[in-house]
């Protein structure tokens, strides 16, 4: 069974990198009639959380009274006149969401597949902003962060976007060799992207320019963890790497069985890193060695796990949830979901939210018991 979970993770892996490859198809048309479906995770911002759907609509919840607060779709016109389009292609086509959504203020950013960056109202979901105004860029996978009165974003042509939070006018913009999936990370007035060309970049996140850089063996797509002044990110060359953040010179690396793709998490001078091989290292942090031996879940790990008081909680791609006691680093399953998870979890207050995608559902479980408080299904008919 391990194996085949694997092997179908990496299928999806493998046909996520296909339809980038394709990527013109999928902003204009389809492939066969199939159209990507993204996994977006939650953000919590002012009692409201807000997520991506797989049929490509930005929904807010009001986490006061668990209700529906707004849900916009973002679509694609089918192109008109002189424009290259697909006789299969609808008269709009729904945008899948990867990466998940960042709040400043009254506004929620996002980018989507289609190769746009969107504004809205996070009162309201009322369309403030559009980046680019006119075109597409290439799909887009990675999530956006504000900071300093910019939004950052990766997008598969290479480029490091930063924008205008109030205009979304351009900035400036940072080429890397290759695909940039993973969404940045920023400390201080440094920002953090990891990029298919094998490279970890350290930037100015006022103007962009490059403080150093860092080449792994493998392609990244991980988004990296920045803890006690280094930087911890894996790549698909197996290897979890631990980089001094001022000078990216390099602490330690690990090598696991698979490649890494989830963020790991950080406690206590420990490194917990979820991995595609279905098992969770616990490593120290200066050190990089293990100070357990490693957790097998038996199933793939792609959600980003979650630190809940001094617990990690963590998802297994086939949906079952579980905690570890990081006092002494012992795990417990939670729950049982029965649905598939890829989306990073996010928590807040003692309780953790789960984006399933089979049977799409959001789950909102107390994080201590595992016991479901409610469940929101998303899918349309």
């Amino acid at each position: 069974m391990r194996f085949k979970q694997s092997g179908i993770r990496l299928g999806k892996i493998l046909l996520l990198l296909a339809m980038l490859l394709l990527c013109g198809l999928t902003v204009f048309g389809c492939i066969g009639g199939a159209l990507p479906k993204g996994w977006s995770g939650g953000t919590i911002a002012n009692d409201t959380l807000f997520l991506g759907s797989m049929d490509g609509r930005l929904i807010a919840i009001n986490l006061s009274d668990n209700s529906s607060l707004w849900e916009v779709p973002l679509e694609t016109p089918k192109p008109t006149g002189g424009g290259f389009s697909f006789s299969c292609a609808p008269a709009s086509t729904s945008v899948a969401i990867y990466g998940s959504p960042a709040v400043d203020g009254d506004l929620v950013y996002i980018g989507g597949y289609n190769g746009k960056i969107y504004a809205l109202s996070s009162s309201s979901g009322t369309l403030r902003w559009v980046y680019p105004r006119q075109d597409n860029l290439q799909p887009i996978v990675s999530g956006p962060v504000v900071a300093l009165g910019k939004v950052y974003i990766g997008c598969s042509d290479g480029t490091l976007y930063a924008l205008d939070a109030t205009t979304g006018d351009k900035q400036w913009g940072f080429q890397t060799g290759d695909k940039i999936w993973s969404t940045p990370a920023i400390d201080g007035d440094t920002i953090y992207i990891s990029s298919f060309d094998k490279k970890l970049y350290a930037l100015n996140a006022t103007n962009g320019n490059k403080k150093w850089e860092f080449e792994a063996e493998g392609a990244i797509a991980s988004t990296p963890l920045i803890y006690n002044s280094t930087v911890y990110i894996g790549s698909f060359d197996r290897y979890l790497y631990a980089i001094n953040a001022d000078n990216g010179s390099l602490k330690w690396k690990f090598i696991a069985e698979k490649w890494f793709w989830a963020r790991p998490v950080a406690y206590n001078n420990t490194i917990y890193a979820p991995c595609l091989d279905g098992k969770i290292y616990i490593l120290d942090a200066d050190s990089g060695h293990e100070l357990v031996d490693a957790i097998d879940l038996g199933s793939p790990i792609s959600s980003s796990p979650v630190l809940v008081d001094s617990s990690v909680i963590i998802a297994a791609e086939e949906g079952e949830l579980y905690s570890i006691d990081t006092s002494n680093n012992q795990i417990k399953p939670l729950a049982s979901l029965g649905g598939t998870v890829d989306a990073p979890l996010c928590a807040r207050h003692g309780v953790v939210y789960v984006h399933t995608q089979k049977s799409e559902s959001l789950y909102v479980l107390n994080a201590q018991t595992g016991v479901v408080l409610w469940r929101l299904p998303l899918t349309t008919k």
